[in-house]
């Protein structure tokens, strides 16, 4: 089964909407639990530096049968439902099997 992969970045102007911000992770949180229960093999998580601070963006893997199946699994995100990232999708290929 392919692997997918979302890539993101927090919109500017949410950087400083620390509320708002929280509340969206924890509902982002919450959404990605359901996902586990429910039998998908996901990870998600955030891009710090080498100095471990955050800021870079987050990354998100999904295991679907189609990018299609992914694509209405990932639009479901809290994160992208309230417009708080850019994102983009992308199908991951395996060079080694």
């Amino acid at each position: 089964m392919p692997y997918f992969v979302k890539t993101e970045t927090i919109k500017k102007h949410y950087l400083s909407e620390i509320d708002f911000k929280s509340k969206t992770i924890n509902e982002h949180k919450k959404w990605v639990k359901n996902l586990i229960d429910q039998g998908f093999y996901i990870k998600s998580g955030f891009l710090v530096d080498k100095h471990q601070v955050p800021g870079a963006g987050g990354f998100l893997i999904i295991e679907c049968d189609s990018f299609e199946e992914a694509e209405k699994i990932i639009q479901d995100d809290p994160m992208i439902k309230n417009n708080m990232v850019n994102w983009k999708l992308n199908e991951w290929i395996n060079i080694i099997k």
